[in-house]
């Protein structure tokens, strides 16, 4: 069996935590442990191989996290430029292997604290995927949730696929017994997956299928921009799942949750006494279920219940709980006034190493960059700024125009508007510099790339 990991949320619902650079599934918020992290660990010990479809801006970012667990799992990468939902999504990795494999597709970004049930039912849905069956995965419902949708049933078999529903007609559902929470998780062989694609969404299927086979192929797959925009964008719910008539449900009592906004990331924290979860950086007096989220400042309540307060280096939330599906609403209202602030936080990750934001004003901006052992940036100008490099540890292998030299601690070079340059860490130590850029623009847009090691454009 292969394990299919979706990677394609944004999570803008647990902004700013998450955001489109960094989204949820790989903010490390269970004991420096990410969720894509989480994912690939409760499936490491069910399958024979690994397929994860991601955006090709977090390639590098989920590879670093995959290598981080030291699994050496058999996995490839498949790398969309732009997301086109999950029946493409889940076609691209049924295309890449073989018709018969059974693939068992999970989101990303969900938490299961019941391992062993969860392993029971996976084992479940993959007898019924033997028999060519498509099988998804039914929650049992806690509680009457208006978020999720639903699946009615009928023993294993799938009746009709409701819509998120109004608060009553959750009630109803819960009340009736034999509804169940769409996961999202599926389990089925790669060929009968495709064959029912190409039957009730045939215009899916055939520009997938030429998608796949016009992407580049190096240590990933590399679809290309032009062929995903010629994708029609379509669930897997819309395209097969509820119009098939191979479909099963196998319920699923296994701790799940899909983390969906702040008030189910609370319910998942450990907690005080007081209700209020658990951080170094948190002190309460006389505070009760809150939820505070700090990964620098001293965050200290008073006498306060029932609030959500999120703060990381530039951006600071604070509501109501059972209020927080607005935030998705706040995104909105931010990406209005300053995009960036949606984007990416001010520490930046990138497939050389990160850098981190340390001032910003009108005309000049300073960094601070780590460059991995063995990384370079790509050969580069600027059309719109001039830079400083200042090293700070380690020995900088610098080109600047014609020349290529080394930089040690303390020793610095100007690097000209139009000047190519690159920056090499041939070290065997993090290289950490500061960037000083001076110029009427500084958006991150502002690369012309020349050469680059990670085949960006």
């Amino acid at each position: 069996m292969q394990v299919v990991i979706l990677c394609g949320g944004s999570g803008t619902r647990l902004w700013p935590i998450s955001r489109t650079l960094y989204p949820k599934q790989f903010v490390k918020l269970f004991q420096d442990e990410s969720l894509f992290q989480k994912t690939v660990t409760r499936n490491a010990g069910l399958a024979s191989s690994f397929s994860v479809v991601i955006n090709q801006d977090q390639y590098f970012m989920g590879l670093d996290q995959l290598d981080d667990l030291k699994l050496n799992l058999k996995s490839t990468f498949i790398l969309e430029p732009i997301g086109r939902n999950t029946a493409p999504a889940i076609a691209m990795a049924a295309l890449a292997c073989n018709p018969e494999e059974i693939l068992l597709v999970v989101p990303s970004d969900h938490l299961i604290e019941k391992q062993a049930a969860y392993e029971a039912t996976v084992n479940k849905a993959r007898e019924l995927a033997q028999n060519d069956r498509l099988v998804t995965f039914g929650i049992k419902p806690g509680y009457a949730e208006t978020g999720y949708g639903y699946i009615e049933a009928s023993g294993l078999e799938v009746k009709s696929f409701k819509e998120k529903p109004d608060a009553a007609t959750a009630e109803a559902y819960v009340k009736a017994g034999n509804y169940f929470w769409n996961s999202g998780m599926f389990c089925f062989k790669a060929k009968v997956f495709l064959a029912e694609l190409k039957k009730y969404a045939p215009d899916v299927y055939e520009e997938s299928l030429k998608t796949f086979n016009n992407a580049r192929r190096d240590q990933a797959i590399r679809l290309q921009m032009e062929d995903m925009k010629s994708i029609r964008s379509e669930s897997i719910d819309y395209a097969v799942m509820e119009k098939s008539q191979l479909v099963n449900v196998v319920p699923a009592d296994i701790g799940w949750s899909d983390l969906g906004s702040f008030d189910s990331l609370y319910e998942a924290l450990p907690k005080d006494q007081e209700g209020n979860t658990l951080s170094e950086n948190t002190i309460h007096l006389g505070s009760k279920n809150n939820l505070v989220i700090s990964h620098n400042r001293l965050i200290s309540t008073i006498d306060v219940e029932d609030l959500m307060i999120v703060d990381t280096s530039d951006a600071l939330v604070i509501a109501k709980k059972g209020s927080t599906q607005k935030v998705k609403d706040l995104v909105g209202l931010v990406k209005k006034q300053n995009v960036e602030m949606t984007n990416v936080h001010t520490t930046a990750h990138r497939p050389w190493g990160s850098y981190t934001i340390l001032e910003e004003n009108p005309g000049y901006k300073v960094k601070q960059i780590t460059v991995r052992p063995g990384a370079k940036l790509s050969l580069q100008y600027h059309h719109h700024r001039s830079e400083h490099w200042i090293v700070v540890s380690g020995i900088a292998t610098v080109t600047n125009g014609d020349k290529t030299f080394d930089l040690k601690q303390n020793e610095s070079t100007y690097i000209p508007k139009e000047a190519k340059h690159r920056l090499f860490n041939n070290q065997k130590e993090d290289l950490v510099l500061i960037e000083a850029q001076v110029g009427g623009y500084l958006g991150e847009d502002d690369i012309v790339r020349l050469q680059d090691d990670y085949k960006r454009n």
